[in-house]
């Protein structure tokens, strides 16, 4: 089965950022740094503690993560919009105010058309999430 998995990319602040991602959803959070890998060779002193890969992993839920910037820099913003689809009304509600803790509420939750409750945030680290629970999903 094909899924989509997001990999986020930091500057500097990437450790941080997942354990507040880590807080908000629980799971196991993995990191990586610069020191220690075979990278750690060709790398200036000052990126030893960058971190090289992070993940946190709660039964489907994969996020990806790194403070290694390509050469164009890093843009934060609307690049990447994160799409978490809620198993229940109780689980969006508590995601969506953990995620909004110190960032801007885009769309507050509210019923769709499409039978569902929706909302967006974008997280103190500009990073864009869309919440939805399928109402009709876990009707019974």
């Amino acid at each position: 089965m094909t899924r989509v998995d997001s990999y986020l990319t930091f500057n500097g602040n990437c450790r941080e950022a997942m354990t507040f991602y880590k807080n908000c959803f629980g799971g196991e959070l993995f990191f990586q740094t610069v020191d220690g890998s075979p990278l750690s060779e060709k790398m200036p002193e000052e990126m030893k503690n960058c971190i090289l890969y992070a993940s946190l992993t709660k039964d489907d839920l994969v996020i990806m993560a790194t403070d290694m910037v390509g050469e164009k820099g890093l843009h934060i913003g609307n690049q990447i919009s994160l799409s978490l689809r809620c198993s229940s009304k109780t689980e969006i509600e508590i995601y969506f105010a953990k995620l909004s803790d110190g960032g801007t509420i885009e769309q507050p939750l509210e019923d769709s058309f499409w039978g569902g409750i929706f909302g967006g945030v974008t997280d103190k680290f500009g990073n864009h999430w869309i919440l939805s629970f399928n109402k009709n999903k876990y009707a019974n």
